[in-house]
């Protein structure tokens, strides 16, 4: 497995997506505005549990149209990456690496996600990119310490934060591309997901000193804070290419995952579960995440039984 380091993203981008064009597609309709307050509207799923065998955790952080999964569980060597397709996991593993998570999948099935080697702090955390083939690369956005690769889109294109020595002033969410690449200047930002033009990207970060979190909307450059009324804590996790965001927020209630569509708000709450959280989203309106239940945390697959509203 190669695994040399390349400067901002590597060479394997350009091999994979250089002569692919990217396909149009529809502006993402306009969300309703936190400011005014969201009108919940019902959408009925069928859940489905994910889970390693005699894993001691798992966590569903993507999925892409076809249906496949990725995630990362934790055994007793640790925390490692997964694929989970045809009903089958496959373990992923960065080489060397003591700490692998598999944060995103691509159109074209290649894996994006962050890995730790032995010895490093608690800060620390690369990027990578795998691709098809089982091939890794390094993700860099260079002169910064650390990556995080969250997302990765038909044309190659990355999404995810750098940072130092901290979660807080040096993270910035960023648009990792071949040869140059932006971010937001949000304090403890990262971006997590974006529709395919990126004319929307949303994610997370800190404000009021740190002391509380908030998801965001950027539309066409336009950053918007994005916070579910009545919440103590909001996360915007990913979004589909009609728009669609997916987060969780935690309420007096408890931890819950999060639609938010054109037409309104969806709370999605696995049944039975003391939290549930919403990671990942496709084009069908499929979303994955985690729940709480028996003392564990348990990945799941949420499927729209019919169309909303």
């Amino acid at each position: 497995m190669h695994t040399g380091r390349r400067a901002v993203l590597p060479t394997l981008v350009a091999v994979l997506f250089g002569a692919a064009c990217a396909q149009p597609t529809p502006a993402p309709r306009t969300l309703p505005s936190p400011v005014t307050g969201f009108a919940a509207i019902q959408r009925s799923f069928a859940f489905r549990i994910i889970e390693v065998p005699a894993a001691r955790r798992t966590i569903a952080w993507g999925i892409d149209d076809g249906g496949q999964i990725v995630g990362s569980y934790d055994d007793s060597a640790g925390t490692h990456g997964f694929v989970f397709r045809d009903d089958k996991f496959t373990t992923i593993n960065f080489p060397g690496a003591v700490f692998t998570v598999a944060l995103g999948i691509g159109a074209h099935g290649e894996i994006v996600g962050s890995y730790k080697m032995p010895g490093e702090p608690s800060v620390n955390f690369h990027g990578f990119l795998r691709s098809t083939d089982g091939r890794f690369e390094h993700v860099d956005s260079p002169p910064f310490k650390n990556t995080i690769a969250q997302r990765i889109l038909p044309d190659g294109t990355i999404l995810g934060c750098r940072h130092d020595n901290d979660f807080g002033a040096s993270m910035k969410g960023a648009v990792l591309r071949a040869h140059n690449h932006s971010e937001t200047q949000a304090f403890g930002s990262m971006h997590n997901g974006a529709t395919p033009d990126l004319r929307r990207i949303v994610g997370l970060y800190n404000y009021a000193a740190g002391d509380r979190s908030a998801g965001y909307v950027i539309d066409d450059g336009k950053f918007q804070p994005l916070v579910v009324p009545g919440s103590s804590a909001t996360s915007a996790w990913d979004v589909n290419p009609a728009g669609d965001v997916v987060g969780t927020y935690r309420d007096s209630v408890g931890v819950h995952g999060f639609m938010l569509t054109a037409d309104g708000f969806i709370s999605v709450n696995v049944p039975k579960a003391a939290m549930t959280r919403v990671f990942g989203i496709n084009t069908s309106g499929a979303v994955v995440g985690s729940f709480d239940a028996g003392g564990r945390t348990h990945g799941f697959l949420a499927t729209p039984t019919r169309a909303g509203p």
